[in-house]
């Protein structure tokens, strides 16, 4: 059995650990109401950057560009993997590398692109040591996914890639965050008809200055940074999300270990403290006994 000073350590250890876990509570629950903020505020511009392509996409027909046709045959597929810098959230990330797993086992030569710094790990330890990495918490979220972009559209037009998928959190709600893998190029109307439109007045006739094609490809390289951008946000929000869920689970369990220790701390003192007396009373009566 412990004894009581052994007790009276892991006790300290333990509250020790509960404020840490409470500051890192209180952080998550600051840094989600911001990282909401931004995701809200972002939301109008990708629906009508949806709605946009939509219509030119229906409108239009057939279009040359590239991110409408398919990729190179026999290309690998590129994957853009997407996890938080950070850990103690949880099964978060190991959920997000987890959906990364399941797909290169269906596509073994896929190329991997990482946002996030366990995702980079994750990659390297799929056995892609050298491969373009980026950080989820950089100093300008939309110029690291407008670099991601242009780096995965580089590959995909050359041949190197045959299409551009992403995996990453989607977040749910407060309790709920869950991975979700969407292929983002090529890009079909079957694809984008696919999708929710606005149910309002019906739509006039598109036209199009100078033409459909120069059109779409200005707005649909916008799309893809925008739709990696508006990923980072919503991990960010799911990050915390998830970190605050954990922080908070991590305060109650130890508020209950500390109970439990402190019960065992006060029976190891309790039965110390009767051991003695019964050794004083024993030695009295041994000497009334001589």
């Amino acid at each position: 059995m412990p004894s009581v000073r052994d007790l009276r350590d892991r006790i300290r250890s333990l509250k020790n650990t509960q404020q840490i876990t409470k500051a890192m509570k209180q952080v998550a629950a600051a840094k989600i109401r911001r990282a909401e903020m931004a995701q809200k505020q972002a939301r109008p511009y990708a629906d009508t950057l949806s709605d946009m392509l939509r219509d030119l996409m229906a409108s239009a027909g057939s279009v040359d560009h590239p991110f409408m046709k398919a990729g190179r045959a026999g290309a690998p597929s590129g994957v853009i993997l997407m996890t938080a810098d950070k850990g103690l959230a949880g099964a978060f990330n190991s959920n997000v590398i987890r959906a990364g797993e399941i797909y290169r086992r269906d596509h073994a030569d896929a190329v991997f692109y990482s946002v996030g710094v366990k995702a980079r790990n994750a990659v390297r330890r799929f056995g892609q040591g050298d491969h373009p990495a980026w950080v989820l918490n950089a100093p300008s979220k939309i110029t690291a996914a407008r670099e991601v972009a242009h780096r995965v559209t580089d590959d995909f037009v050359s041949g190197k890639i045959g299409d551009i998928t992403l995996i990453s959190s989607k977040f749910v709600s407060m309790m709920s965050q869950r991975p979700e893998t969407r292929r983002l190029v090529p890009v079909t109307a079957a694809d984008m008809a696919s999708k929710p439109a606005e149910t309002g007045a019906p739509r006039g006739a598109v036209e199009f200055a100078p033409s459909a094609e120069a059109v779409l490809s200005r707005l649909l390289p916008k799309y893809l940074e925008f739709t990696i951008f508006s990923a980072m946000l919503e991990t960010d929000a799911a990050f915390y999300a998830a970190q605050l869920l954990a922080m908070n689970n991590a305060t109650d369990n130890a508020g209950k270990l500390i109970d439990e220790l402190t019960i065992q701390m006060n029976n190891a003192r309790q039965a110390a403290i009767t051991k003695e007396l019964l050794e004083i009373v024993g030695g009295a009566e041994a000497l009334s006994g001589a």
